[in-house]
């Protein structure tokens, strides 16, 4: 199956070659949800969906600038992506969504909004924690909010961490929330000199507790995605392309399932973990990783795991146009949302306009 999405570059159109497994679409309609990826490396949100009685997925790409991380509100009213230089929400507008063709389509309908203006912080998850919005800034390796004054309001910073600096000293990147509160982090080392954490990322990374600032695992490589699931955190080795469960009790974390790539993005439903895939770069910051030595070949897409077995059992995956995932995050309420990008013309689609009734003198 081919797209073809229109990008900002002057290259014009980009080619978006894919391809699934059947039982993707089962697993989305059993649960009735869609899924969203972030890929900044394409600069798309890629909407995944299906009908009623369709046995085809329904897939879009929405352009953003870089989008990385996602979070959406429990009762499905809006969305809130990190996008380079800010982060923006996008709201839900249901009574739209009926009114879109061919009818009886979409049954969610998500515009832009409001965008937040950070400056380039680099910023990875987004995650909220009750009515507060947290970021991980990761250019200054701390947690953080946002107000209507400042580029950011610092929380918390890794106590092996002594300066608020645009140095990347840790490559802190995501976030755990436990009972509304920011609980536990994952960094890619213990640094505190700018990107300190580069030459000993293959087995330097870390998870950290938020409350007592101790890390209680050591030793993982490359780690991204921590998610709470009951007493455990489910946490994702990227440099391994493993999924990982920890129990930071007892400081102990055990491989539940490897995954064909760079493993970034993690969400659950079920008994299924969707995982994101990214092909590497040929860089320095991939180099030297366990998972470069594997003689399989690396993909890019989201595998989906059944956790009573331990491995894949459907996927999704780019053959070209898309090379690196990084946020893969469930819409519970919405089986095939329509979602606009900040510039529908670039996305090839008509403008919707919310405008209020006019007053009449």
């Amino acid at each position: 199956m081919t797209d073809e999405t229109r990008q900002e570059s002057p290259q014009g159109v980009r080619r978006i070659d894919h391809e699934y497994s059947r039982s993707l679409v089962g697993i989305l309609a059993q649960h009735r949800l869609s899924l969203l990826v972030t890929t900044y490396q394409a600069g798309k949100l890629v909407v995944i969906g299906t009908r009623e009685g369709s046995p085809e997925l329904t897939i879009s790409y929405r352009n953003f600038a870089s989008p990385m991380g996602l979070a959406i509100r429990p009762e499905g009213q809006n969305l809130v992506m990190a996008v380079d230089g800010g982060v923006c929400q996008l709201l839900n507008h249901p009574a739209l969504a009926a009114r879109l063709q061919p009818p009886g389509t979409y049954d969610a309908c998500y515009l832009p909004r409001q965008a937040f203006y950070t400056g380039p912080i680099d910023a990875h998850e987004v995650v909220w924690c009750g009515d507060n919005l947290w970021v991980v800034n990761t250019l200054f390796s701390c947690l953080c909010t946002l107000d209507s004054v400042h580029n950011f309001v610092p929380r918390w910073m890794p106590p092996f961490v002594t300066a608020l600096a645009a140095e990347d000293r840790c490559h802190l990147n995501g976030l755990a929330v436990v009972e509304d509160r920011p609980r536990y982090v994952t960094a890619l080392g213990e640094t505190d000199t700018r990107e300190g954490w580069r030459p000993g990322k293959a087995s330097g990374g870390c998870l950290i507790d938020v409350n007592s600032g101790a890390v209680v695992l050591r030793g993982l490589s490359m780690p991204h995605s921590p998610r709470a699931r009951g007493q455990e955190i489910w946490l994702l080795e990227s440099g391994e392309g493993r999924l990982a469960r920890a129990r930071p009790a007892g400081g102990t974390v055990e491989p539940v399932a490897e995954v064909p790539g760079y493993a970034r993005g993690l969400a659950f439903a079920g008994s299924y973990a969707f995982i994101g895939l990214s092909r590497m770069r040929a860089s320095a910051t991939f180099a030297g990783l366990p998972i470069a030595q594997r003689e399989t070949p690396i993909s890019c897409g989201v595998s989906v795991v059944d956790l009573t077995i331990g491995r894949e059992v459907a996927r999704l995956e780019f053959h070209s146009g898309v090379e690196e995932i990084f946020d893969v995050q469930p819409m519970r309420h919405a089986r095939n949302p329509w979602i606009s990008g900040p510039h529908p013309s670039k996305d090839e689609v008509p403008p919707i306009w919310v405008v209020p009734e006019p007053k009449r003198a």
